[in-house]
């Protein structure tokens, strides 16, 4: 293959952070945070065939796939044989890979490919975000066998209507709704229970109690939910909508931190007339006492060696000035800011 291609398996992109964690740019991350999971995107140059109205990646996006950013930053290109020397060399801290797919034919031989080639050097669980609408049980299973330990699954939408919209036949996609919980199913069945985990976006439009039930549903499934706060993505269709509210992101998180953990579930949780989240089934002193312990506001994701969240993906859904998923431990003055957030 011709240098000049710059395409996968012989070339991944990065994310910002993982290109400063691993030395290929420069920069320093706001108070000292450190990205604990390396995050890695294929790319062809035809691009993804989706047309997700939130997403930078969208074929409906102009300009050429590669020069296009996701999650508001660049995601610059490199070859897989430098991301594997450089993650032995410079990034002892780190706790996981995670390769992400993006809805294109050619993704399943690649990703295979990358997946044993990264097992032969770097000693790190490898996550998986795969796309639903390109795989089946089979290649799932073909995915475990070359070395990777768990998948994740993007559904976003917290309802069948709101996927349809923003994801499926509204925007011309080609995704759809029950193939997405078809292959996380799948999924858990394959790679086990709470092996497999499921983005949601608050803020596309759904009530908190739809997506405490998208979350519950998840739970039930065997799985866990990684949250992500709507932030608009320059030149997407959505990149004129407001970002999440920011009090309804705080009581998602704390919904989703008490789901994933067994300390509540959704049909002990109360709302109101705009089904907004009342009580969150727990006494005062309990519900105090863990957000004292800030857990439920930090990123969450898959697991690392050490850590319950090492994909942490400093400011991956909101800037510095307006923390929405902290990537770090919080302090006394984030955790009294919160308590000020979340009241409706």
């Amino acid at each position: 293959m011709s240098d000049e291609l710059k395409e996968s398996p012989e070339y991944v992109r990065i994310s910002l952070a993982a290109a400063m964690t691993l030395r290929l740019a420069s920069g320093r991350f706001y108070r000292d945070a450190r990205l604990y999971c390396v995050n890695l995107l294929l790319t062809y140059i035809e691009g993804c065939m989706g047309r997700c109205s939130y997403c930078g990646l969208s074929r409906e996006r102009e300009g050429a796939y590669e020069e296009k950013s996701f999650i508001r930053v660049a995601w610059p290109v490199h070859k897989i044989t430098t991301i594997r020397e450089r993650l032995n060399k410079y990034a002892s801290w780190v706790e996981r890979v995670c390769l992400s797919q993006i809805t294109n034919k050619r993704a399943i031989e690649d990703t295979v490919a990358i997946i044993k080639y990264l097992k032969e050097e770097v000693n790190l669980p490898i996550s998986l975000l795969i796309s639903p609408t390109i795989v089946n049980k089979q290649v799932l299973c073909r995915f475990k066998e070359a070395g990777a330990e768990m998948i994740g699954v993007a559904i976003d939408a917290a309802t069948e209507a709101l996927f349809v919209k923003h994801r499926g036949k509204e925007v011309k996609g080609p995704h759809k709704w029950e193939r997405y919980w078809q292959v996380l199913q799948e999924a858990v069945n394959v790679f086990d229970k709470d092996k497999v985990g499921c983005h949601l976006i608050v803020g596309l439009g759904e009530t908190e109690k739809e997506m405490v039930k998208a979350i519950q549903k998840v739970k039930d499934l065997g799985g866990r939910t990684h949250l992500f706060s709507f932030y608009p993505e320059p030149g997407s269709l959505l990149e004129n909508r407001p970002a999440c509210n920011v009090s309804q992101y705080r009581r998602i998180q704390l919904a989703r931190y008490l789901i994933d953990h067994n300390l509540s579930q959704s049909n002990q949780m109360e709302f109101d007339q705009q089904d907004r989240i009342t009580n969150f089934g727990l006494n005062d002193n309990q519900l105090e006492k863990i957000m004292e312990s800030g857990k439920p506001f930090q990123t969450s994701g898959c697991p690392g060696k050490t850590m319950e969240g090492a994909c942490n993906r400093p400011f991956g859904d909101g800037p510095p000035s307006d923390i929405r998923s902290f990537p770090f431990e919080l302090n006394k003055k984030d955790i009294n800011k919160i308590h000020k957030q979340i009241i409706i």
